[in-house]
């Protein structure tokens, strides 16, 4: 099967006038990794309760990397202290540097593109040392731009996000009529982003297209029944194999059972590990609260080569979401303060902060990476006494990095129905 997933994350900046081995680095790194995604994937749940739900944690901590490279005091620390590391360390930057040069393009079916553009407002003088640390941090370039001229800014851009990958790796989108950049429904409606004040805006991509190991057969898709949060039942299309897999049973700390299955891409270097309470009568929402990155980490030495059969729908979402409601319950509140915010090491003049942070991605699961646009022949499945999993009902999803376990993509199918436009 071939997934494709994208992600793109925008912050806007407003002036205002007033020692480890490498191999304990790379475990300790990725632990710090997992916990910022599951924290930051719990703090979307607590406003998106009911949805589908993707987001990706490495594009939301490598910006707020780059950030950390011209913030200072309290602001700092509250990047660090969420991040759980320091990027002004270099062996941290190096581990940082070399996981996504690990990830990169390869000839086997794989492909995975990260990026980073700063646009900075022409006679916003920057800091030397902050220059040269960015365009050296994760692929990341700056580029001049003129933010009193929306359409022109807009323009640049999309080239920029055209740049990046195709169209479909460039998913926030313009206004018709005002030349805005909307990035999620909460910003939509409200005054433009960019204009006179306006002085520098990051942007970060990171889009994933991959085969997997071993395909689905679009002749054993059949729609079957998927049960709903609520309890009421849709028809979906159900893609269906019958491989060896990694798959383990584990418990939460209130006891609750769930399964953990593993389907790994061609090269084996990215995989999909999916979570599924074990009971029917378990909402995900359970499994969910109590989710850990001690739990995930253990899945790696709970997982063990299995025959099975396997019921996957095929699914498609996308989410926008504006981060500055979410961030500061994960205590970066400094950054979104016109009077507390310190990023003197990013400009001369200073005076810089956060006004926005907008975050957009998306996902496409299909049998082999072609859009389902006929419907298929209903095939009846033999029978076999191997086990099953089976996601007819909410489950979790992670696109993780095998060699580093970071989770570079994380989210939720409550409804495989719920399509993406």
């Amino acid at each position: 099967m071939y997934r494709r997933s994208m992600t793109s994350l925008l912050l806007c900046f407003w002036l205002v006038e007033r020692t480890q081995s490498n191999g304990s680095l790379q475990d300790s790194m990725g632990e710090l990794h997992n916990r910022f995604a599951v924290s930051l994937y719990q703090a979307l749940t607590e406003t998106e309760n009911t949805s589908n739900l993707i987001v990706s944690p490495v594009s939301v901590s490598l910006s707020l990397g780059l950030l950390q490279l011209g913030a200072r005091g309290n602001t700092l620390a509250q990047l660090e202290g969420a991040l759980g590391y320091s990027v002004n360390d270099v062996q941290v930057q190096d581990f940082l540097l070399r996981s996504q040069s690990g990830a990169g393009n390869n000839s086997q079916g794989m492909w995975l593109q990260q990026a980073t553009s700063l646009f900075i407002q022409s006679g916003v003088q920057l800091l030397t040392e902050f220059t040269q640390h960015a365009e050296a941090w994760a692929n990341t370039s700056l580029v001049r731009a003129n933010f009193s001229q929306p359409n022109h800014s807009h323009s640049q851009l999309e080239r920029w996000g055209h740049q990046r990958g195709s169209e479909e790796t460039w998913p926030l989108q313009a206004g018709s009529s005002s030349g805005e950049l909307s990035g999620s429904g909460e910003a939509q409606g409200e005054a433009p982003w960019w204009g006179q004040r306006l002085q520098m805006a990051l942007f970060n991509t990171v889009a994933f297209r991959g085969t997997w190991q071993k395909q689905f057969l679009f002749t054993n898709t059949q729609n079957l029944p998927f049960t709903l949060s609520d309890g009421s039942v849709v028809k979906v299309p159900m893609m269906y194999q019958a491989t060896e897999v990694n798959f383990g049973q584990f418990r939460t700390a209130s006891e609750q059972r769930y399964t953990v299955l593993e389907l790994p891409y061609l090269g084996r270097s990215l995989s999909l590990l999916l979570a599924l309470p074990s009971d029917k009568k378990t909402p995900l929402s359970s499994l969910e609260s109590q989710l850990s990155p001690r739990q995930v980490a253990s899945w790696d030495t709970g997982l063990r080569r299995t025959k099975m059969d396997i019921f996957l729908p095929r699914f498609r979402m996308q989410n926008k979401f504006n981060l500055r409601s979410v961030l500061p319950s994960m205590g970066i509140t400094d950054a979104f303060s016109a009077t507390a915010a310190d990023f003197n090491g990013m400009s001369v003049d200073g005076g810089l902060y956060v006004s926005d942070a907008f975050h957009e991605s998306s996902i496409e699961v299909t049998e082999d990476g072609t859009k389902a646009a006929a419907a298929t022949a209903m095939v009846l499945l033999k029978r076999s006494r191997a086990p099953v999993f089976k996601a007819d009902r909410p489950f979790l999803f992670l696109l993780r990095q095998v060699n580093t376990g970071s989770i570079l993509f994380m989210g939720r199918v409550v409804n495989p129905a719920d399509q993406a436009p």
